[in-house]
């Protein structure tokens, strides 16, 4: 008995941790106008969430690519296919590891610090000081990196997938001796724009709300003390890392499964 009681205690909290955030992204969705008016507010907040984020997720991906590169060619090189080298990293990464590797580099630079910060407001009574000055928190606060978040995530998940080709690029080409223009014309005539490059920005663009919803939600709700904001930076970053694989795995059912 203490076993079933202890499971639908923990399944009520989930079904209620669920319908939490779900409220919360109608209230943010409600007060984006707000967020959309003050573009400059938006940029900056881009700026914080995705410019800052640049670094970590460009040389993350360099090294990834040069990983499928080596790991690749040694495996097909078995089956006489080293030719396949180009499409087969650039698969990989537009498709699979690109967005998700991506998200969760994000959730754990940006997202943590979104969560913090936020927390951090809550901690330090500004968000009440705005609503005393009938400022909404969620448009003024939250929405703004909301939406940034929402919209760096593809672009990063771009730089990514940028890198890691170059990165199977120098290994495979420059290091190993594959012949440039095989490596570069599989990869062009295998890749297609819709199949392969649109859903893995659909898949990046999921994984930005994720991820951020999560973040701000966290946030929003921490417990107002120094050990609530670190518990929930620390929730910030594995939840998003949890819901990104799982969303991941209905994405790729969906989408790439004929």
């Amino acid at each position: 008995m203490n076993f079933i009681r202890t499971v639908g205690a923990n399944t009520l909290n989930f079904i209620q941790s669920l319908g939490s955030v779900f409220l919360f992204l109608l209230r943010i969705l409600a007060k984006s106008g707000t967020a959309f008016g003050r573009i400059r507010l938006s940029i900056r907040q881009v700026y914080f969430s995705g410019v800052m984020s640049v670094l970590i997720i460009a040389v993350s991906g360099l090294f990834v690519g040069m990983v499928l590169g080596l790991q690749g060619y040694t495996q097909l090189a078995k089956f006489k296919s080293a030719d396949v080298l180009g499409f087969m990293v650039a698969a990989s990464l537009l498709r699979e590891l690109g967005p998700v590797l991506a998200a969760i580099l994000f959730a754990s630079s940006a997202g943590g610090a979104m969560t913090s910060e936020i927390g951090l407001m809550k901690t330090t009574e500004q968000l009440e000081a705005m609503n005393v000055m009938a400022v909404d928190p969620v448009a003024r606060v939250v929405a703004p990196r909301f939406w940034a978040g929402v919209f760096s995530m593809p672009l990063l998940a771009s730089i990514f997938n940028a890198a890691g080709i170059y990165g199977g690029y120098l290994v495979g080409v420059e290091w190993l001796g594959l012949d440039s223009g095989v490596f570069w014309s599989q990869m062009q005539n295998n890749i297609t724009i819709s199949y392969d490059v649109v859903n893995g920005l659909i898949k990046s663009a999921v994984f930005g709300v994720a991820v951020t919803l999560i973040a701000v939600h966290q946030g929003f709700h921490c417990v107002p003390t120094s050990e609530g904001i670190l518990r929930a930076s620390t929730r910030t970053v594995v939840s998003s890392a949890l819901t990104v694989l799982a969303l991941d795995f209905v994405l790729t059912a969906w989408m790439f499964t004929e």
